[in-house]
């Protein structure tokens, strides 16, 4: 049989399966991929309301990313870059800290912020230094800890902790207590400090669409509900059957195949608020956080003091909230709006949309940066998606291209 002949089939067309279908193409193969919605992307989307570029959820890309490096064009993608650093509203005082390696700029500001002792800022040098050095796959044998446990074993203040890793570090993580494995922490962190964050021009759905615009030989059925799979075939909601000679699934497994429904998973939430204000209180690239007990904001960024696609007249304001609470949507909106103008002085900022995610990022423990042997959930069937190894951009399209691989090498001993 030819290689383009039969039907490969990849489940989802998020992150993962785009980079599944690209690896796929790349050995010859013409997959199809299914998607239950109407686009590309699963939880990387943009919508443009009134002129206005919202991702769904404030998300960036982070440069230093392998995976991103090698399937992912940055030029086209016109990135622009926030700066390394942050502005620490505290005692309602504006503090600007950041890396001086890479922003000579932030040098005096950061000595002179008050945000952590001497001691700390030359253990975050010695931190850089450190993870520069080592590699991700000694990163993520390491044993596991928490991150506020690592932060502590390493020396650092508990103001420090307090004042600028648990926002900076719990809205990546999207909690609070900095729970999070110190793999995923050394992990963000070496990323951090090897590359930049950014945002794609046209917003974070850039991504998805750039890896499908590179596919040539993949159809794609949107719109399309799967109902289960097995060797063999997938089965349509519809009750149509798809004979399938290896299938790919780059969604939660748990409601598809059979080996994987007593399986949990368990998510983080969040809820990302935008807003359209008259001007920024953050004059440059940075994103904002709020160390202040009580406060329910975790951090906020002025999307448009970066270019994008879309020119709207008035700033762009995300605010992220992390902590669970019981308040409607109309009382968290007015509760929010009043610690933007009691810690950060913003005034009369008006709601544009509010996203509430309950699936925003996998809560994983055992975090790795390869693929388990487990991937091969049943003979023909393969797993995608960085629930396998660790919430990142970097581990979907790991995952995406370890199950296109390992499908392409069951394919060829059944020749």
């Amino acid at each position: 049989m030819n290689q383009s002949e039969g039907h490969i089939h990849v489940v989802g067309a998020g992150v993962s399966g785009l980079v599944a279908a690209s690896v796929l193409e790349a050995h010859g193969y013409h997959p199809v991929v299914i998607e239950r919605t109407d686009d590309v992307g699963g939880r990387v989307k943009t919508d443009v309301v009134n002129g206005f570029q919202l991702d769904h959820g404030f998300q960036v890309l982070l440069t230093s990313y392998p995976e991103a490096q090698k399937h992912l064009d940055f030029e086209a993608l016109e990135l622009q870059k926030i700066l390394p650093g942050a502005s620490i509203f505290l005692n309602k005082k504006q503090n600007i800290i950041g890396d001086p390696l890479k922003a000579m700029s932030f040098l005096l500001p950061t000595m002179f912020s008050g945000i952590g002792s001497f001691s700390d800022k030359l253990r975050i040098l010695k931190l850089n230094r450190t993870l520069k050095r080592k590699t991700l796959s000694e990163i993520f044998s390491d044993p596991e800890k928490s991150t506020y446990a690592y932060l502590k074993d390493y020396g650092f203040s508990n103001e420090i902790i307090r004042d600028f890793f648990t926002p900076f570090f719990g809205g990546i993580f999207l909690e609070t207590t900095l729970d999070t494995s110190s793999r995923m922490f050394e992990f963000v962190y070496k990323m951090f400090g090897d590359g930049s964050a950014a945002l794609p021009k046209a917003g974070m759905a850039a991504i998805p669409k750039q890896l499908h615009a590179k596919l040539q030989n993949t159809d794609f059925m949107f719109n399309t509900h799967v109902a289960s799979v097995q060797e063999g075939e997938v089965t349509l909601k519809d009750h149509t059957t798809l004979t399938s000679r290896a299938t790919i699934v780059a969604t939660d497994a748990r409601e598809l195949v059979v080996s994987e429904k007593h399986k949990s998973m368990a998510w983080k939430s969040c809820q990302t608020l935008y807003f359209q204000t008259d001007h920024r209180v953050i004059r440059k690239e940075l994103i904002g956080l709020i160390p202040q007990d009580g406060t329910l904001i975790n951090n906020i960024f002025y999307h448009t003091s970066l270019k994008t696609v879309s020119n709207p007249s008035n700033e762009l304001l995300s605010v992220t909230v992390i902590d669970r609470h019981q308040l409607s949507d109309e009382a968290l909106i007015s509760r929010v709006k009043d610690e933007l103008q009691e810690h950060c002085g913003i005034v009369s900022p008006q709601l544009i949309k509010l996203y509430t995610i309950p699936q925003a990022l996998p809560n994983l423990q055992d975090l790795k940066t390869a693929m388990p042997i487990e991937s091969h959930a049943t003979p023909g069937v393969f797993l995608a998606g960085d629930t396998l190894l660790n919430g990142s951009l970097n581990a979907a399209m790991i995952s995406g291209e370890s199950a296109a691989l390992a499908a392409i090498e069951f394919l060829s001993k059944k020749k």
